[in-house]
């Protein structure tokens, strides 16, 4: 499974990016496909993550009610709609696959290259 994810950017608090995490390959030996990120001189985070089948969802706290992870499966895309952006958000975001759900970065097998979004105040 490959991952190409994309449409980061900068935006002012407050604002919205949607970003999106096309899978190719075998991607039926994925389970589950979510995101994680990673600010500067922190460890990387869960921020969400989705079954491909059925559509269950789970989100870290400091996401939830902001954030939307979705999938469309005609497309294997996974997308993160990020609304009410705060600049603590500001972060390298990682799309990841893998056979099962979970909060853990060494849980996946498959990442995907950063892509960063930037908040500004």
């Amino acid at each position: 499974v490959q991952l190409q994810a994309s449409g980061g950017g900068s935006v002012q608090a407050g604002g919205s990016l949607r970003l999106s995490c096309a899978a190719s390959g075998r991607t039926f030996s994925s389970y589950a496909m979510g995101w994680f990120r990673q600010a500067p001189g922190k460890e990387r985070e869960f921020v969400a993550d989705i079954r491909l089948s059925g559509g269950a969802t789970y989100y870290a706290n400091s996401v939830k009610g902001r954030f939307t992870i979705s999938i469309d499966n005609a497309k294997n895309t996974v997308y993160l709609q990020m609304n009410s952006l705060k600049p603590e958000d500001t972060a390298v975001y990682y799309c990841v696959a893998g056979a099962i759900m979970s909060t853990s970065y060494s849980s996946y097998n498959r990442w995907g290259q950063g892509t960063q979004v930037t908040v500004s105040s």
